[in-house]
């Protein structure tokens, strides 16, 4: 069972436009409404992949009940949290090149009833959890220590807790010591304060991470793949794929990492066939086992350091 916790979920509307053109009245061709929040992708691409997932978020709000319903639609196992304030919606437009604007509201405030409330629905699932993931932006007001605290409350359960998140709440989470955390390159950027350029910065930048007490890294680089720094390796891997929407794709690639077990460039080469099936789809839907073309995948023993990141 993989366990995942967003604090900050949404409803997710993506639009489609022929060209977005800022002031004018903009006619979208398609729209989608999907369930949205970074944990909640993942138990998503989990569960269309058989793999046992539960999902734990705050449900405030007419937003909350739909979100939820979306979620029932979907046969995703949630552990909701009723709070006071609605959920937040985020709008995505996508344009035909694969360009996307994303607005994304702040979301619901949680009182310290509420947030202990979360924090106890998560120890509740903790029997039989192989991973806990602590995924997404943090709601307004709550401290960045967050995920630090929900780490260290998970030790000793026999889960391993894996964070993608950004800022303070990543710096503050990688000094916990999760097995793994999953930055983009401008997170891990930002992170570390400094310019990412290549594969060799993204996998220096990756061991300081590792420095602060994280077990393994795994940090996604766009159209560049992907390198996963652990105690037994590093791996730089890539899967082309045709961009349509890039909602949600880093997501995917975490829930097909920890889809193999034992981590490593197996999984590494799942998560990235996840997440080229991801682009492909529109808004932040998640792939299902149809949707997967490993035979794209190809991952390096020897990472390639001088290669640019586009």
């Amino acid at each position: 069972m993989i366990v995942t916790v967003t604090l900050n979920p949404s409803l997710d509307r993506t639009v489609e436009v022929a060209r977005l053109l800022r002031g004018e009245v903009v006619r979208a061709h398609a729209g989608h409404l999907d369930a949205g929040g970074k944990g909640v992708n993942v138990t998503r691409a989990l569960t269309a992949h058989g793999v046992p997932s539960i999902a734990v978020l705050p449900v405030g709000g007419p937003e909350g009940n739909q979100l939820v319903d979306l979620l029932a639609a979907e046969r995703i196992q949630v552990a909701a949290v009723p709070i006071g304030r609605p959920i937040r919606s985020n709008i995505s437009v996508v344009e035909p090149d694969g360009t996307v604007t994303k607005i994304n509201e702040p979301g619901a405030t949680l009182t310290d009833d509420e947030t202990a409330a979360l924090l106890a629905t998560v120890r509740r699932c903790l029997p039989g959890a192989g991973w806990v993931v602590a995924a997404g932006s943090l709601p307004p007001d709550l401290s960045p220590g967050f995920y630090a605290d929900l780490t260290a409350a998970v030790a000793g359960s026999g889960a391993r807790v894996a964070v993608d998140t950004s800022g303070p709440a990543l710096l503050e989470a990688a000094k916990a010591g999760p097995a793994l955390v999953k930055p983009n390159h401008n997170e891990l950027a930002e992170v570390i304060g400094t310019e990412l350029h290549t594969v060799g910065d993204v996998i220096e930048a990756a061991g300081r991470l590792r420095d602060l007490g994280v077990g393994t890294v795994l940090a996604s680089l766009g159209s560049a793949g992907a390198v996963l720094l652990g105690p037994h390796g590093v791996w730089h891997g890539q899967a082309p794929a045709t961009v349509t929407s890039t909602v949600g794709a880093g997501d995917a690639m975490l829930a097909g990492y920890l889809s193999v077990p034992g981590g490593g460039p197996d999984a590494l080469a799942a998560g990235l066939a996840f997440a080229a099936a991801a682009v492909e789809l529109p808004g932040s839907r998640m792939p299902c086992p149809e949707d997967l073309r490993p035979d794209r995948v190809r991952v390096h023993p020897v990472p390639d350091l001088a290669l640019r990141l586009s």
